[in-house]
């Protein structure tokens, strides 16, 4: 606790006094110290995996998991030799991001296939609005979602984010893809580190929080998102997010008046 404070203050120092470094002058074998960007960052790892801490806390990205530092956040990172870092910036005089501190996302297909096409191409333009649009339109308060990587667990993955109410259990799907139930358990567990079960209600919550801000009632979202009953979805609602939906429908109303 004591060092994890200590690296904050430091941290906040550098802050303060307004060190501000590129990627280039501070780049190292096997990551960055601490350095500042005058401009927001966008960080995605399609190969690997790397380790970003800002503010005394450690953020890991991986394949599914995308990161935004805004502006101005003393932050460092470490990563392996083998991974693939996607770097997008924009510059903080132009573009007003929606997140005021570094904020995980998880990256969608469409927000990947841009972002590679972009480390591909030679004539992508620095500070697109239309690239920043698409990469800061993540709902911040999202539960992080690790996606499957095996054909299987991923295909359950996809239908799943299409229609999070669907009912079948791991058994009826394995049975439609023609596998076995364990080999699909076992999948979800090694590739997204929480069982199947776990990982679907994170993702029906996650696709709650925009219903719920749209106004729609508590009882309507909780049968729209797939969950049984709507005490059960305020009681998974409340484990995960450490309140109940009607209060965080309060909150987000107060935040945005």
């Amino acid at each position: 606790m004591a060092e994890t404070g200590l690296r904050s203050v430091r941290e906040e120092e550098i802050r303060a006094d307004s060190v501000l470094a590129t990627d280039d002058d501070f780049i190292a074998e096997g990551g960055h110290p601490l350095h500042v960007h005058e401009f927001h960052q966008f960080l995605h790892v399609p190969v690997g995996r790397i380790v970003v801490t800002a503010l005394g806390r450690d953020y890991e990205l991986s394949a599914s998991l995308a990161l935004w530092i805004p502006a101005g956040i003393a932050h460092s990172a470490r990563f392996g030799a083998d991974s693939v870092i996607a770097v997008e910036s924009f510059d903080a005089d132009l573009f007003e991001l929606p997140y005021r501190d570094v904020t995980t996302i998880n990256i969608t297909g469409a927000q990947r296939r841009l972002v590679l096409g972009r480390m591909r191409s030679t004539v992508a333009e620095a500070d697109d609005p239309r690239v920043f649009a698409a990469l800061s339109a993540g709902h911040r308060n999202c539960l992080p979602l690790p996606q499957p990587t095996s054909h299987t667990a991923g295909a359950v993955a996809r239908e799943l984010a299409r229609t999070p109410s669907d009912p079948r259990t791991a058994t009826e799907w394995a049975e439609n893809l023609y596998t076995s139930s364990t080999s699909l358990r076992r999948a979800f567990r090694a590739e997204t580190g929480m069982a199947f079960s776990e990982w679907r209600t994170r993702l029906r919550l996650n696709h709650s929080l925009s219903l719920l801000e749209q106004g729609q009632l508590v009882s309507a979202v909780a049968a729209r998102v797939g969950f049984v009953s709507t005490n059960g979805y305020i009681l998974a609602f409340r484990r995960h997010f450490g309140q109940t939906p009607g209060a965080y429908v309060k909150n987000s109303l107060d935040r945005s008046a």
